[in-house]
Order: structure tokens, then C-alpha cells, then sequence
């Protein structure tokens, strides 16, 4: 495909319903872009030719900016991209794109020619469906079938003691499914967000309501909310379900028998978002639930079933237009960061 206007679209992409961007691929920034694209990443064409590309990337994103540039190039050479991409648009929000590069030549110069797709509703489906999926077919199964087998076994046995044994493992087994169920309910409230029920509100406010209901489940647990920076967004019940996960993880899976958690609100330096961390003192997150987290719908079936709480966290958190990160110490303590899209406080 040949652009005869110097580093210009022509006017015929503004019709497209897809985002279109001219890029240099030396450099990976763009020339010019369509409406669309504009409207995709949330800024005028006039800021993102000044902007890198991984500027609008996401934080979190796997890939680094050298490996983008390496697309670009091998696009320019004549072999065609394909490839997801976590855009961070203008205003804090993240969203899943698919891209296509494809070479083209502007005045003699070697150019590249991307066509982006918003996938981000495609994405969440299937990544819900995999996951619903996963734990109908192998977490509920395998607890059904422990229920059976116990009930059968205290019908054949008859010392008291024994039969108190198996009755405390099908008591436990019925609080998991019990709680599988509730993050199930949680996942669908996260999938269908309803922004007009969302109300702004100080950080710092919305963690400690949050918090609240946890202090008298849990009342041996030091549960801290500090405020490093004012900060205010718009939040729904998803933040604090997701919120409230965090924390409870810290409290259960401690070792000690009065856990300690803290909740930081802060602003993101690097971003400007809300930033909201949650630290505590429990045995590192295993890695294989972290990355189970990123990983397709059919494939996560095969990594650890008991992480459902962290996919609550991670899709309530993005159903905000959010993101969520893991940190792990090596020996002790996780720390949990939500970042959200900041709003101008109230008046």
C-alpha cells in the first residue's frame, strides 16, 4: 500500500471504524492517525506524534518498548504483525486493542501502517468464560466429589470421633463452594460494571468504609489505612469487593496469630494515578496463581485452582478502567497495588 501525502493519511481513513497510524519505524512514534485512534487512545494526534510508545503502554504490560520496535522494524521490512496490546489511553484507562502492522512506503521512506481494534469487551468475555469454565469442570467437581465420598464413609463407620472427622471435612468443603460461589456472583458484578451507580468519593474514605466490615470479622487483625496523598475516583461496590479480598488474604494466610495489613493511598509517581496498596506479613502469593492470572481461559485450568479471590481482584479492578500489580518478597510479605484513574475532588 502506497500513501501519497508526505507522512499523512488520506482522508479516506477517517471513514474507517477501525483506529489506522502512520509510524516511523526507526522510532516506533506516530505521523499522523485517523479519528478513530484518536478516540481509541484518548489523544489528539498532535500529542501523540510527540509521545513514545511507551508512553501509552501499559505499566504492566509484559512486553518491553524494544520489543515493540522490533515489530516495527520487522514490519517494515515487509513482514506483516499481528499482536494484542494493553493501550493506557489519555486519561488512566486501560484497554485491550488488537494491531496489525503492515509495510508501506510515503515518499520514498519505509513506513508502517497500523490498524488497532478495540477487543477489550472480546477479551474479558473470554477470559471470564475460560475461568467460569475451570472452576465448574475441576474446583466444584473435585469438592462434590469429596462431599460424596465423605458422606459415604460416615455412613459405614461408627465411632464418634470419626464420624466428627469426616463431618468437619464436609463442613469445610461446603464454606469452599459456599465462597466459590460468592466470587462467581462477584466476577459476573465485575463483568456487567454500571457506571451510573458510581459515586466519587477521597480514597482514603472509600478503603476505610471497605475495611470496615473486616475489622469486626476479624478483630485480633491490625488493619491500618494510611493517607500519603489526598486522592479521589469514581468507584462503585466492585472496588470495595476487590479491595476487601486483598486485605482478607492478608489477614487469613498469615502466620501469625494477629496479622497485620496496611492500606496505603497514595499517588502513582510515575502516572499520576490513585494508587492503592495493600502490604502485609503472609507467605509470598505463589507464582503460579499470579501468573495464571495473564495466562488464556483453557490454559489457566491447568495452573492452581484456589485463586479465584485474585481474578476477583484483578477484573474488579479493571472493570474500574484500572490495573493491578503483585509484588512478592522472597522469604515474607506481599504487597498489592491497585491503580485507578484519578477525578478532581468534590466540591
Amino acid at each position: 500500500m502506497s500513501v501519497q501525502i508526505s507522512d499523512e493519511l488520506p482522508e479516506q481513513y477517517e471513514q474507517l471504524h477501525i483506529g489506522v497510524a502512520l509510524y516511523d519505524p526507526k522510532t516506533a512514534t506516530i505521523l499522523d492517525a485517523n479519528e478513530r485512534l484518536e478516540s481509541l487512545y484518548g489523544y489528539p494526534t498532535s500529542a501523540l506524534k510527540r509521545l513514545s510508545v511507551d508512553e501509552y503502554s501499559a505499566n504492566t504490560y509484559d512486553h518491553s518498548p524494544a520489543w515493540f520496535r522490533r515489530r516495527f522494524r520487522a514490519a517494515a521490512d515487509g513482514e506483516s504483525q499481528s499482536f494484542r496490546w494493553r493501550v493506557k489511553r489519555a486519561d488512566g484507562t486501560l484497554v485491550w486493542v488488537q494491531v496489525h502492522l503492515s509495510p508501506t512506503t510515503v515518499g520514498g521512506e519505509r513506513r508502517v501502517l497500523a490498524e488497532v481494534r478495540d477487543i477489550e469487551d472480546s477479551t474479558a468475555a473470554s477470559q471470564r468464560i475460560g475461568l467460569l469454565s475451570r472452576i465448574m469442570r475441576h474446583n466444584l467437581r473435585n469438592d462434590l466429589t469429596v462431599i460424596s465420598g465423605r458422606a459415604e464413609r460416615i455412613a459405614a463407620v461408627d465411632r464418634t470421633d470419626r464420624l466428627r472427622e469426616h463431618a468437619e471435612a464436609i463442613r469445610r468443603t461446603a464454606d469452599n463452594i459456599e465462597r466459590m460461589t460468592e466470587s462467581v456472583r462477584q466476577i459476573e458484578r465485575a463483568a456487567t460494571p454500571d457506571r451510573t451507580h458510581r459515586k466519587r468519593q477521597r480514597a482514603a474514605t472509600a478503603a476505610s468504609e471497605a475495611v470496615d466490615a473486616l475489622r469486626e470479622r476479624y478483630p485480633d487483625a491490625d488493619i491500618t489505612v494510611e493517607e500519603a496523598t489526598p486522592m479521589w475516583f469514581d468507584v462503585d461496590g466492585t472496588f470495595r469487593q476487590a479491595l476487601s479480598h486483598a486485605v482478607e488474604n492478608g489477614i487469613v494466610h498469615a502466620t501469625e496469630p494477629e496479622p497485620s495489613v496496611t492500606v496505603t493511598v497514595d499517588e502513582s509517581p510515575n502516572t499520576g494515578r490513585v494508587e492503592i496498596r495493600v502490604t502485609d506479613d503472609c507467605p509470598p502469593i505463589p507464582a503460579v496463581e499470579i501468573e495464571a492470572l495473564d495466562a488464556p481461559g483453557e490454559n489457566a485450568s491447568t495452573a492452581h485452582g484456589t485463586g479465584v479471590g485474585l481474578f476477583v481482584m484483578k477484573w474488579s479492578v479493571e472493570s474500574l478502567g484500572g490495573e493491578i500489580t503483585f509484588e512478592r518478597a522472597d522469604d515474607r510479605g506481599n504487597v498489592v497495588s491497585f491503580y485507578l484513574p484519578p477525578e478532581t475532588p468534590t466540591g
